[in-house]
């Protein structure tokens, strides 16, 4: 018989296509779905493809999401908090800046105009120029020295001896790596600006003179108070500065000669006011 017989004489085994079929498979029941569990991961048939038994690793939903970090992480007030604080440092900066350029810049209407409030900002602290540049740089050593005269607890005055005030910011700038600010540049910019405020005779020019004094006696009580130079009791009535100035030595190949004896500035003594002892004994 034709193995693709087909009708009631068929063989048994085939089915209608004429192959054999398989057992019947019984019926399997629907799996209903199973629930999500509460850390985001599935369990069951759910997980993997084929036929075979399913491992499933449960990673726990917090586990997805990056930590937050910097101002994020932060709660809402003091993300407000932090960004109003960066916009002031903001505009501080800008405005900052935008003065100095204003004072190093050419005249012009803005300077005509503001100029007393762009210097009111700038000296003396953020005076700027351009001496190691043009036209000639600095070939002299400038130390500044200060004295005081003190009262003592039992009422007599004396007078201390010269402090070198160079001299003590060259020791702190000395094998440091980060020498501040302060030891570089306060005590060399306040004499500088007093020089350049001041006539032969010591006299000041304009009101930028006065300020010049008061910058420097405020910087020689400070440091006189941090050398206890009035003592137990004593108190600053007044402070005399003056400047020991030396050649730089030429190189020897140059043929240059110069002096090489100090040439000493000495000021007059400038009365501390009551303020600034008040200030000096706190």
């Amino acid at each position: 018989m034709d193995a693709y017989d087909t009708g009631s004489d068929a063989p048994e085994g085939r089915d209608e296509q004429g192959v054999r079929g398989a057992p019947d498979q019984p019926d399997q029941p629907d799996q209903p779905d199973q629930p999500d569990r509460s850390d985001g991961t599935r369990t069951g048939s759910e997980a993997g493809t084929g036929d075979g038994p399913r491992t499933v690793t449960a990673v726990p939903r917090q586990a997805l999401a990056a930590p937050l970090t910097g101002v994020s992480a932060l709660s809402p007030r003091y993300q407000v908090g932090a960004v109003v604080a960066l916009a002031v440092v903001a505009v501080a900066v800008c405005a900052h800046l935008g003065l100095v350029f204003l004072h190093v810049a050419p005249s012009n209407t803005l300077t005509k105009q503001h100029g007393e409030a762009v210097d009111e900002w700038v000296f003396p602290e953020f005076e700027q120029n351009w001496k190691l540049f043009a036209p000639n740089p600095l070939q002299q050593n400038v130390s500044v020295q200060v004295r005081a005269e003190v009262s003592t607890a039992d009422g007599a005055i004396r007078t201390t001896g010269w402090y070198d005030l160079s001299a003590e910011d060259g020791r702190g700038i000395d094998g440091n790596p980060l020498p501040s600010h302060t030891q570089q540049n306060e005590l060399r910019r306040a004499w500088d600006f007093f020089v350049a405020t001041h006539d032969s005779d010591d006299r000041p020019v304009g009101l930028r003179g006065t300020l010049s004094e008061d910058y420097l006696r405020r910087i020689a009580v400070l440091r006189l108070d941090r050398n206890d130079a009035a003592g137990p009791g004593g108190v600053v009535e007044r402070v005399q500065y003056r400047s020991r100035t030396t050649n730089v030595e030429p190189p020897s190949w140059s043929g240059e000669k110069v002096s090489d004896r100090p040439a000493y500035r000495e000021l007059p003594w400038w009365p501390v006011a009551a303020g600034e002892k008040e200030g000096d004994a706190a």
